[in-house]
């Protein structure tokens, strides 16, 4: 399943990099990118691993970047 979440308080084009590659390393992800100028993460995980995957992702998220937060 593909998706586009927006994101609110991503400061920087270096923490959205670093952000990027920490949820591109997870296995559950087929793939993810941060986009920094359009405060957009978009991620492919399959179904049946959705839920606990993105609680994964905004732990993985929070250590680069603790004000970063995703918008449902």
């Amino acid at each position: 399943m593909k998706k586009v979440f927006k994101l609110e308080d991503l400061d920087c084009a270096n923490c959205a990099a670093k952000m990027e590659r920490a949820i591109n390393d997870m296995e559950e992800v087929n793939s993810a990118s941060v986009n920094f100028m359009t405060q957009k993460l978009t991620i492919d995980i399959a179904d049946d691993k959705f839920d606990a995957t993105m609680k994964k992702v905004e732990k993985a998220m929070q250590k680069v970047e603790p004000d970063c937060s995703i918008v449902w």
